[in-house]
């Protein structure tokens, strides 16, 4: 017996697309119906379980406007036009389904291709009309802006005028133009233009669109003048002469006889009203502008008139232009040196440095101004004169003082240092700074060294430091002298008894000791200066009593303790001259 088994189907497959992915791109302009793709998906399945249906899955309404999906077929056709510059690009999510609920999923991703479809367009943002006749050159006349919806070289756009060579069509931004007038109009030779102005694009096939504007020209009785400048800038070299000329404006007027005839003057400054005539003034004929004064680059550096160009028209036109005067600057003022500052006798003040200072410290700084300016105000810094050469080292523009060694046992603590400050003009102009450098480690160390002036860095100071501590010396001790002079005097005249030390025998005399011109009021002093010229030292010899008139024995008192110090040559002299040595 033969046994026959069917084996019906299950569904047990989904339907499967051949791709995952579609890409299709589409000119713009295709018609509604075209075909845009035709999906295929198997399923291996037999019979009604084989049977597919297509449909869109998760697509939004804009995707379903533009495409048409067969459920049998999958064939895929456009519903409507395209725009390219309304979407560039669609996303088609396809459902492949079958009886039993299985499904199958692709993407169709639809680019557009753009088209040469879109002619550009001009339109007039705003239009100055009536324009008056006596419009300079470059008057705006319309502002416009063209545009186009294509993209790439479809959507470019250049702009220009048919015929009508009055005007021109500048562009100050992209897509944007403005028209202006490119000569001077008359409306007596025309009165009203109609310009047209044609936009257009760079495609292919390009596309292009024109527009008219009416211009109407405003009628005045006569030309104003008219500025060749916008606007003047004169240039003037401070402590210039008085007198002189340092700009001229110039202004035409195209109309005839008294209509035309320009005249002169100023009507406004930034200087105060009353000393503007003392600065400057104009021809009422030629325009010229002539300083009156001398002018001061670091008092006034510029300043502005406003200039007026009137014609003897009735009724009279003018037009005003600013000029704007420079001063220049000249090397007129010398560096003013700001630190070191002189302390309040006029004296350098001094700083310290630190014994140990490595090559490179920062002592101090010498700061300094010029009121000039530019290369005039440019300052260098020099070392002029050192007490040690390369000890330290100036900075050429910022005038920092730097060590540029480590000190020596050989140097000397107290250092002077002449800094002279240059600028760059022509010739230049300089001042000097002195630098009192100590080197200490503390404020107390330092003082000793402030003190000492063992080692003379000027001789011509020094020298004339000693006088006046010689004077000074001098000068007490001649105090004591006409003291000593009265107090012998009130001995004769008193009573012994009022003197304990004076006594009769401290005189071989028996005449006075002061001699009878001494009631004059002259002592016989003398005053000896001397200085060594080999070496750094200097004597100074003090109060000295002329031999023929020096009583023969000590005044006060018989004490073998007190012995007056002498010189070689006055021996013998109860007084002699007191030295003080200076090593």
């Amino acid at each position: 017996m033969d046994i026959q088994i069917q084996v019906t189907d299950a569904n047990d497959n989904a339907p499967v697309f051949s791709q995952d992915v579609y890409r299709v791109s589409l000119q713009e302009g295709v018609p509604p119906g075209f075909l845009v793709l035709q999906l295929t998906a198997t399923d291996q399945d037999e019979g009604v379980n084989a049977e597919i249906i297509y449909s869109f899955h998760n697509v939004d309404e804009q995707v379903e406007q533009f495409f048409n999906l067969d459920r049998r077929t999958g064939e895929i056709t456009t519903k409507d036009y395209f725009d390219f510059e309304i979407a560039n690009s669609y996303t088609l999510t396809i459902e492949a389904k079958d009886p039993g609920d299985l499904a199958a999923h692709c993407s169709v991703q639809v680019e557009i291709l753009d088209e040469n479809d879109c002619a550009p367009e001009v339109i007039v943002t705003s239009i100055f009309t009536p324009l008056p006749e006596d419009s300079p050159p470059g008057t705006v006349i319309a502002l416009m802006k063209t545009r186009d919806r294509d993209s790439g070289e479809n959507g470019e756009v250049y702009c220009q005028i048919l015929g009508k060579a009055e005007f021109i069509l500048k562009s100050y931004s992209k897509n944007y133009y403005k028209l202006v007038t490119d000569r001077t109009l008359d409306r007596e030779e025309i009165p009203e233009y109609n310009v047209t102005i044609m936009a257009t694009d760079r495609g292919k096939q390009p596309l292009s669109s024109s527009i008219s504007i009416t211009l109407r020209l405003a009628d005045v009785n006569d030309n104003a003048p008219v500025f060749h400048q916008a606007s003047y800038v004169a240039h003037v070299a401070e402590n210039n002469p008085p007198g002189a000329s340092i700009a001229q404006v110039s202004a035409s007027d195209p109309d005839l006889g008294p209509n035309g005839h320009v005249s002169y003057s100023i009507v406004a400054s930034d200087l105060e009203p009353r000393a503007l005539s003392s600065y400057v003034s104009v021809s009422a004929q030629s325009g010229v502008v002539f300083a009156q004064r001398a002018f001061d680059h670091e008092q006034l550096r510029a300043f502005e008139l406003t200039l007026q160009a009137r014609d003897h028209g009735s009724p009279a036109l003018s037009a005003n232009v600013s000029l704007r005067v420079l001063v220049g600057d000249r090397n007129d003022n010398a560096p003013r040196v700001l630190y070191p500052a002189l302390g309040p006798d006029g004296s350098a003040l001094f700083d310290t440095v630190p014994r140990a200072a490595q090559p490179g410290y920062l002592v101090t700084k010498v700061v300094a101004v010029d009121a000039d300016s530019g290369h005039n105000a440019w300052l260098s810094y020099h070392v002029l004169q050192a007490s040690e050469p390369g000890l330290f080292s100036v900075g050429l523009r910022t005038g920092e003082v730097r060590t540029a060694r480590v000190l020596g046992d050989r140097d000397a603590a107290r250092q002077r240092l002449l800094v002279a400050v240059r600028d760059g003009g022509q010739p230049p102009l300089s001042a000097t700074a002195t630098l009192l450098l100590v080197f200490a480690d503390s404020l107390q160390e330092a003082l000793p060294d402030l003190s000492d002036h063992s080692e003379p860095t000027d001789p011509q100071a020094e020298l004339q430091f000693y006088l006046v501590v010689a004077l000074a010396l001098i000068s007490v001790l001649f105090l004591l002298a006409v003291i000593l002079a009265v107090a012998l005097h009130l001995r004769r005249s008193s009573s012994p008894a009022a003197w304990n030390c004076f006594q009769p025998g401290l005189s071989s005399k028996s005449g006075p000791v002061v001699l009878p011109n001494y009631s004059e009021g002259t002592l016989p002093y003398s005053y000896n200066l001397c200085v060594a010229s080999q070496s750094a030292k200097a004597e100074f010899n003090f109060l000295s009593v002329t031999p023929e008139m020096a009583p023969p024995r000590d005044l006060l008192c018989e004490d073998a303790s007190w012995v007056p110090s002498s010189n070689p040559g006055d021996a013998g002299v109860p007084f002699a001259s007191g030295t003080i040595l200076k090593s």
